[in-house]
């Protein structure tokens, strides 16, 4: 797969997780609408179309308003825009970062190595920022390459030579040049817009049931219930409300940790040395240095999580299940088996 390929794929990837959570943003609000106002119908604010084709109250035909699934729309949109236009600038924000000075030595081999890797990717030159932190990390964020930014922590400039620090940019590198960055910051907004919307459906059913508006409301909706049909349809409308969080979750945590094996695969083949980066993460996975500036809410972002030994340590299925990036020894295992392969070429 050519890297147009590889963008084509990200963007059709993109379009599908938006399209899945659209899906479920609508799953969520038509349920409450239809199941809310089914126990509390005297909760439905109502209007009706009059001959002129307007809205108006007190018609005899009233038409609840589907509040819900306006709402969950509303709120899901918001974010990804939101997200969109103002998520470099808060992850920025969030870490401390600051500008790369090329007086400073180490910060100026910096900048010379993104350029360099921006040229071999064929992109513009990221803005290069410097996170205020011993921890061994870096970055990648922006929704294009003509606003992206790569970020380092001060630990992992001290620690990596010139090599490794290349592997590291690379990598990166490829992150903006494949576009993982809009897809996986879309994605991290709409999972926080899932999570809120869910929570507000769940809460409304619980407390608007028990309110006892139903029977005095819906005297005949109280005795014949709402059916068998439609019990099972409820139940599994509140299952959906229950797990939407955690299998959008997992969905964006399986889309990162593939972004992460082929970012390494590209990267090397941008530097033609898959060791140097294998070499830098295999410094990165030995340095228990804890982060003070990257938070758990980047960690999608970063080229290993911030968390460190705390995730490495993790064994089994369910460890897996819920990692933002795939072992640090699998990785490191893939990109010698590259050299190797590349050796015998």
């Amino acid at each position: 797969m050519n890297i147009y390929e590889q963008q084509a794929g990200n963007k059709r990837m993109t379009d599908f997780i938006l399209a899945a959570f659209v899906a479920l943003f609508l799953a969520i609000g038509l349920g409450f609408d239809f199941f809310y106002l089914s126990f509390n119908p005297a909760a439905a604010p109502k209007c009706s179309l009059n001959a002129s084709g307007y809205y108006e109250a007190g018609s005899h035909t009233p038409q609840p308003i589907p509040y819900g699934t306006i709402a969950a729309l509303f709120i899901g949109v918001g974010l990804a825009a939101n997200s969109m236009v103002n998520g470099p600038g808060m992850v920025l924000r969030s870490t401390m970062a600051r500008r790369a000075v090329p007086a400073v030595e180490k910060e100026k081999q910096l900048i010379n190595v993104v350029e360099e890797m921006a040229t071999a990717a064929g992109i513009a030159a990221p803005a290069v920022y410097v996170v205020p932190d011993p921890d061994l990390n870096a970055f990648a964020t922006g929704t294009n390459p003509s606003n992206s930014v790569i970020a380092v922590t001060e630990g992992l400039l001290g620690s990596l030579n010139r090599e490794e620090l290349q592997g590291v940019v690379a990598h990166e590198m490829s992150h903006i040049r494949n576009y993982d960055m809009r897809l996986l910051t879309v994605t991290a907004a709409l999972i926080g817009a899932i999570g809120l919307i869910s929570d507000f459906a769940g809460r409304s059913m619980r407390y608007g049931r028990l309110s006892g508006d139903t029977a005095a409301a819906s005297p005949r909706r109280s005795k014949k219930g709402l059916g068998p049909l439609l019990i099972v349809f409820f139940v599994l409308w509140i299952a959906l409300v229950v797990l939407a969080p955690i299998l959008s979750r997992l969905l964006a945590m399986a889309i990162s940790r593939e972004r992460e094996y082929l970012a390494d695969a590209s990267g090397a083949e941008l530097t033609r040395n898959p060791l140097s980066l294998a070499s830098a993460l295999e410094k990165i996975r030995v340095a228990v240095i804890p982060s003070y500036a990257i938070n758990n809410g980047v960690a999608h972002m970063c080229i290993t999580d911030p968390r460190g030994s705390l995730i490495e340590g993790k064994m089994g299925f369910a460890a897996d299940l819920f990692a933002t990036h795939p072992p640090m020894e699998k990785r490191i295992l893939a990109l010698k088996v590259m050299a190797y392969q590349n050796s015998r070429v």
